[in-house]
């Protein structure tokens, strides 16, 4: 059997006519090779696009996954300059709080 997928349309159209007796087919006969041949190539058309909508589907789910990496990366490094603003500031008398009604009396 001939693997359709990968010819061209005159590539289909000579391996469906390839025999001797499709010469003699009468009008309706060729009627139906028509309508095969247009249902074949809706089917490659489909088969075409689904495969298309698939390496899609596998890019953006390599995208999904690399930007969740950087989002822990970049959560985890919030988090370490988060503790060290925060060493800074108690280390540091300006943001150090005072006893307003101590300093009154």
């Amino acid at each position: 059997m001939i693997c359709f997928l990968n010819l061209s349309v005159s590539q289909r159209v000579a391996a469906l006519h390839s025999k001797k007796e499709d010469e003699y087919f009468t009008m309706s006969s060729e009627d139906g090779d028509l309508e095969n041949q247009a249902e074949l190539e809706e089917k490659t058309r489909l088969i075409n696009q689904v495969l298309e909508l698939q390496h899609t589907l596998e890019d953006l789910s390599a995208r999904v996954d690399a930007v969740k990496e950087e989002n822990l990366k970049l959560k985890s490094e919030n988090q370490v300059l988060g503790q060290y603003i925060e060493n800074l500031m108690s280390a540091s008398s300006v943001f150090q709080t005072t006893d307003t009604k101590s300093k009154r009396k």
